[in-house]
């Protein structure tokens, strides 16, 4: 085939090409585009590559959703998680001037720097869960965003912001959060609680919806009893801030 045909041929693809997500190269070898000549286009200016085996086409945007989508094909249970998600479903105490994601996962990655500098973010596979917890339980997207993107729902979302506590997160701005949320599903929530494995998280959660005469308090201190631990639960966070957490 000519370089010209070549060329034609790359500009019918380019309609077929979805706009504001990387591309990678499984997804253009499956339109027929072999990796090496991706790295051709490439180099001359039909494609800009990102690193290595993932592009973009010259001149897109990449979206937050787009990305984020890329991203959860390449790792598993990626979600929108903490006080992002909180955030996303309209529970937050201030509005961040840029936007910072909190994103966990089930296996251990770094967030590649072409999606940092756009969407500034950090990753966690913080095992909070135990491995009998159903693998989408409290994780949708959102009603009118991306279906690919998924987003802890706020009794997950909850329990996530409770475990970042003493790491970058404070603990009087998780207690606001926690007061604003209203409506929680109690079964869910019993459902994440029963298969939480994090001492601090479950009698945080118990210490405040106590002392907040929240309606699923009586639900939270009975997993607090269940999962056990001293009368006291003390220590002190990467932040310096103490967390002295005594049995409801």
């Amino acid at each position: 085939m000519s370089s010209t045909t070549e060329t034609v041929s790359f500009k019918a693809l380019l309609a077929s090409l979805p706009r504001g997500e990387p591309l990678s190269t499984a997804a253009l070898q499956a339109r027929g585009l072999s990796a090496f000549r991706a790295s051709a286009l490439a180099r001359s200016g039909w494609l800009v590559h990102l690193a290595r085996g993932v592009y973009m086409l010259p001149g897109d945007t990449l979206t937050r959703d787009g990305s984020l989508a890329f991203l959860s094909e390449q790792t598993p249970g990626l979600h929108v998680g903490g006080k992002t998600a909180l955030a996303w479903r309209g529970v937050r105490q201030n509005i961040a001037f840029r936007e910072h994601l909190s994103l966990w996962g089930d296996t251990p990655r770094r967030l590649p720097e072409w999606f940092t500098e756009r969407f500034p973010a950090s990753y966690q596979a913080t095992q909070l869960f135990d491995d009998a917890l159903p693998q989408t339980l409290g994780l949708q997207p959102l009603p009118t965003g991306d279906p690919r993107v998924l987003v802890s729902a706020p009794e997950r979302a909850m329990l996530e912001l409770l475990s970042d506590v003493g790491k970058a997160q404070s603990m009087a701005e998780a207690r606001e959060l926690v007061e604003s949320l209203s409506g929680l599903r109690e079964k869910v929530l019993d459902q994440l609680l029963r298969h939480t494995t994090r001492i601090k998280v479950v009698r945080m959660a118990a210490t405040f919806a106590t002392g907040m005469k929240l309606p699923w308090a009586a639900l939270a201190t009975r997993h607090s009893e269940r999962i056990g631990g001293g009368a006291r639960w003390v220590a002190v966070g990467r932040t310096g801030e103490r967390l002295d957490l005594r049995r409801p």
